[in-house]
């Protein structure tokens, strides 16, 4: 249910994540929270916090071939993804299948920080918004 989610994330594809946390850090007042390499996703993350929102930048590690990489080579650097943390996923999953949502993820799967994820199908959500659920331990 829509009214249990609140607003976890925005991801932010970028190209060079070193530069990218530099911009955000000391341009834009931005705080590092976490820095991890999720090696089953092929990806290199950073979290950097505002006292009202977090910032998820993504870059594919060396010679990955997962979807940031070919979203990086047809789009360029920008918004990915809104990530919502739930309470249940696997609840809110089912009930999004069972209204015709189309799931990429259909069983949540490790995420960052400890979390577990799953993201929903952009034509499911007005047609250009992937859009991520997160629950935390």
């Amino acid at each position: 249910m829509l009214q249990n989610y609140i607003v976890d994330h925005i991801g932010i594809a970028v190209s060079n994540l070193d530069k990218s946390i530099e911009r955000y850090y000391d341009d834009l007042g931005f705080v590092l929270h976490s820095r991890e390499t999720l090696s089953h996703l092929e990806v290199e993350v950073a979290f950097l916090a505002l006292p009202n929102t977090k910032l998820e930048l993504i870059m594919p590690t060396p010679g990955s071939s997962n979807p940031i990489v070919k979203f990086l080579s047809e789009q360029g650097e920008g918004l990915h993804h809104i990530c919502y943390e739930v309470t249940d996923i696997r609840a809110e999953l089912a009930s999004l299948k069972s209204k015709g949502y189309r799931l990429i993820d259909e069983e949540p799967r490790p995420g960052a920080n400890g979390s577990i994820i799953a993201f929903i199908h952009p034509t499911s959500v007005s047609g250009h918004v992937l859009t991520e659920l997160c629950e935390y331990p």
